[in-house]
């Protein structure tokens, strides 16, 4: 599959994965907006898991993106519901305050911005049927929640565009940590005693591709996945535009891969920022970062067509990490952004 790269912020440029620490969005966005609303940064909208349930990655989707489908938090995790619940009512509620604090604070602004969901595969695989098993176990339920999520999605994006006018692009970032566990048959049963049988990958693609091409048409599909063993090729195939990995777990078995991908035009988002702060008492520096990018120079590509392939952001989200080494981890990004920027 030949795929229309309609990529919103080409590198060099500097983001983040989505989650901060903390519970104050304004403060949240306001250091995000101040390091990343202008070029060459994209700037994203917050999510803050430590307000609780449904600020967490899943109960945050689920409570929110999925259309006609109806969640609550059972002792096991999130479930699907007869009728939505108290819980499911808390994320909505902190997405809906959000998006509030969201359009009060753009109001000036004009550029790119980044959104982040759970996709298609990680929701099927953290969410439990009513009376059952993971939604992972029916393949039927699936593609129901898939379907369901795409069209969440699209309403999602739209009403963003309503509340800041000012946003040039959307970037949609789905987020699939679970996704290479799903394809090698390693995700574990709802009671944790078994494993869930793997999903072949042309149906993985498939899937994937459904909801991308329904949600975001014609829009900016980044899918980040942090996980070892990060299915490069079929996302790729599925039509996103954009792969976010942790640049640490990177193998030169892949190297093939990397290479089509970025003469393809597919971006990186490099996960080459700690999203921790390092125990070293020497601290990381922008420079080691762009030494640790360029290093994929041994595909064989120009320094120069590396460094316009990639957005420079941390490892993963930095929801576990201090404020102030939240803060670094953000001018880390930007600073080696704008030095990839000078290279020849």
């Amino acid at each position: 599959m030949t795929n229309d790269h309609r990529v919103a912020v080409p590198g060099p440029a500097a983001s983040g994965v989505g989650s901060l620490p903390g519970g104050d969005q304004g403060a949240a966005l306001r250091l995000v907006f101040d390091g990343l609303g202008g070029a060459p940064g994209l700037p994203y909208l917050p999510e803050l898991p430590a307000r609780g349930v449904g600020a967490d990655m899943t109960g945050r989707t689920a409570g929110n993106l999925l259309v006609d489908i109806a969640i609550d938090l059972a002792p096991s995790g999130w479930r699907v519901a007869d009728a939505p619940g108290r819980d499911q009512g808390r994320a909505v509620s902190h997405l809906r305050r959000d998006l509030d604090v969201l359009e009060e604070l753009t109001q000036d602004y004009t550029g790119p911005l980044k959104l982040q969901a759970v996709g298609p595969w990680t929701l099927a695989a953290t969410v439990e049927l009513k009376h059952g098993d993971k939604v992972l176990a029916d393949r039927g339920a699936c593609r129901d929640m898939a379907e369901s999520l795409a069209e969440g999605l699209s309403r999602h994006l739209a009403e963003v565009r309503r509340r800041v006018p000012g946003a040039t692009s959307l970037v949609l970032q789905l987020d699939e940590p679970a996704l290479p566990g799903v394809l090698r048959g390693t995700v574990p049963t709802a009671s944790g005693f078994g494993r869930l049988r793997s999903v072949d990958e042309p149906l993985a693609r498939d899937l994937l591709r459904r909801v991308i091409e329904t949600a975001a048409p014609d829009g900016h599909v980044v899918v980040h996945c942090c996980a070892p063993g990060v299915p490069l090729t079929l996302l790729r195939d599925a039509g996103a535009s954009a792969i976010s990995l942790d640049w640490s777990l990177l193998r030169t078995r892949q190297d093939e891969q990397l290479a089509e991908l970025i003469e393809a035009g597919t971006v990186l988002y490099a996960g080459a920022v700690p999203s921790l702060e390092p125990a070293s008492a020497v601290p990381p520096n922008y420079q080691r970062i762009v030494d640790e990018i360029l290093a994929l120079r041994r595909i064989g590509l120009p320094a120069r067509q590396i460094a316009g392939a990639v957005v420079v952001t941390p490892s993963c989200g930095l929801s576990g990490a201090s404020p102030q080494w939240a803060a670094r981890a953000q001018r880390l990004c930007l600073d080696a952004a704008r030095a990839l920027a000078d290279v020849e």
